[in-house]
């Protein structure tokens, strides 16, 4: 993912803001003679395909215009899906107390892969609780990548024995 201040997130956030949806990320990769540049947006009451036509109808728009990227490049713009990505602070931030993945930029302690609760963040630095108890504590320009653990555990409320009939 691009970094907060890269010059394409706050390109794709001066568009995708104003239209009431949330920046997530932005990806830029070439894959063999072709480019991609990936937006992932965000929504409260979720992600419809309508809203990745508008948002990639008007960001195609101002990149025609400014023309931040060489050559040719395919533009996506997607939701986040279930394994959500977490890039900035306030994403840190609002998803404390969820089950991440972390993928670290370097090994630390011959680690480069962790999963755990995130714990907290605060300038600059997460926390992450392994299930064994074990907290890290690592800074956002030391990530790789970092997203939620989608959970798939079915949360079936009992039924009142008065209505098993």
């Amino acid at each position: 993912m691009q970094s907060a201040d890269s010059s394409l997130t706050i390109l794709a956030r001066r568009v995708v803001e104003p239209m009431g949806f949330e920046l997530v990320g932005v990806d830029f990769f070439q894959h063999g003679s072709s480019a991609t540049l990936r937006v992932y947006i965000d929504h409260a009451q979720g992600i419809t395909l309508d809203d990745c036509s508008a948002v990639s109808h008007q960001l195609s728009g101002v990149l025609d215009v400014e023309d931040p990227l060489p050559g040719h490049y395919d533009l996506e713009v997607s939701s986040p899906g279930i394994d959500r990505p977490l890039v900035f602070p306030e994403h840190f931030e609002r998803f404390v107390g969820q089950q991440v993945r972390i993928r670290l930029a370097e090994k630390l302690d011959g680690r480069r892969k962790l999963e755990g609760q995130l714990r907290g963040y605060a300038a600059g630095v997460i926390t992450v609780a392994e299930a064994d108890g074990r907290l890290w504590d690592i800074a956002l320009h030391h990530l790789e990548s970092a997203r939620l653990v989608a959970d798939f555990r079915l949360r079936a409320e009992p039924i009142p024995a008065d209505n098993l009939d």
